[in-house]
């Protein structure tokens, strides 16, 4: 171990300077060429053709990275053909169907789809979808969106580009280690390093994937007539049972009142009057509520008196 230790500052070293040299000796970077002279600043590649010198201006072909993604609402004549026409649509521009979902609730048929889309291909696809053969009556929402990402997949290029270089740095101190403890720490530095490469490589295939596919969801829905709404909404066969049933409730509470009456009320005020009528008799009896004089009897008029 006493070996190796002050040999690793000057690997890191040699990594530094090599990842430095790697970045300046990079494609389209400007330096000198092996015969000692200036070598110009490499172009753009991949004109458009047709546009080169002898014809004008120069179009090159743009390599940003740009994820793009997007959602659809539209009402179709008819789901069925609408999906069909859509499906060999983008199938013919190189995508596919990377989900859907299809529902068909109150016999209104509906469904979701999820295309994955090339980037090149991205508008074409958005003019189709929105036309759809004529199948497409209305265009109800649309909404896409476009993150750029180069600057995230250079930086990751760029790192997995000096893991690599530490990993093969690593790879030849491994070789060249003689005792078992030194093996066994460049091993676990080495097993790191690969580690954090296939993360990173991980991440990278992801926004490449991402980049050059987009993703549009696009719902498919047929239109609402109000004349069908209103039509459904009322049906004579339900009006009918719903009046028979409320009519039998009618009937149930009438006979549930007067079964009541007669078992509960009916007794109940029977014996309130029989009461009534007692304590009415025993009133009169007792003179309860009468007025003074009521029991002299009247005078009879004076013999003679006109």
């Amino acid at each position: 171990m006493r070996a190796i230790r002050p040999v690793l500052p000057l690997i890191a070293v040699v990594l530094l300077v090599a990842a430095c040299g790697g970045a300046a000796s990079a494609p389209g970077a400007p330096g000198n060429d092996s015969t000692g002279g200036s070598k110009p600043i490499a172009q753009p590649a991949n004109p458009v053709p047709g546009h080169g010198v002898d014809g004008g201006a120069t179009a090159f072909r743009d390599d940003a990275k740009i994820i793009r993604t997007g959602s659809l609402t539209l009402e179709v004549s008819d789901v069925a053909s609408a999906l069909r026409v859509a499906r060999d649509a983008i199938v013919a521009l190189g995508g596919y169907v990377g989900a859907s979902t299809t529902s068909n609730d109150a016999d209104r048929p509906s469904a979701e789809i999820t295309y994955r889309i090339p980037a090149e291909q991205w508008e074409r696809a958005l003019d189709t979808l929105r036309g759809l053969n004529g199948l497409t009556t209305k265009v109800v929402t649309e909404h896409t969106e476009a993150v750029e990402v180069t600057g995230q997949v250079i930086d990751l290029e760029a790192r997995i580009a000096n893991l690599r270089a530490s990993e093969t740095a690593l790879q030849g101190i491994a070789a060249s280690a003689t005792k078992v403890t030194d093996v066994l720490e460049v091993q676990a530095q080495l097993t790191e390093t690969r580690g954090q490469i296939e993360t990173l490589t991980a991440q990278l295939k992801d926004l490449n994937d991402r980049s050059a596919f987009a993703s549009l969801t696009v719902q498919f829905n047929v239109p609402i007539v109000a004349v069908d709404v209103a039509t459904k909404a009322w049906e004579p066969t339900v009006v009918v049972d719903e009046a028979a049933a409320a009519m039998v409730s009618v009937l149930q509470g009438l006979a549930t009142g007067g079964i009541w009456f007669l078992i509960v009320w009916l007794p109940i005020l029977l014996v309130l009057g029989v009461v009534g009528a007692v304590v009415l008799a025993v009133a009169r009896r007792l003179g309860v509520g009468r007025r003074p004089g009521d029991d002299v009897p009247p005078t009879a008029p004076a013999t003679g008196e006109a």
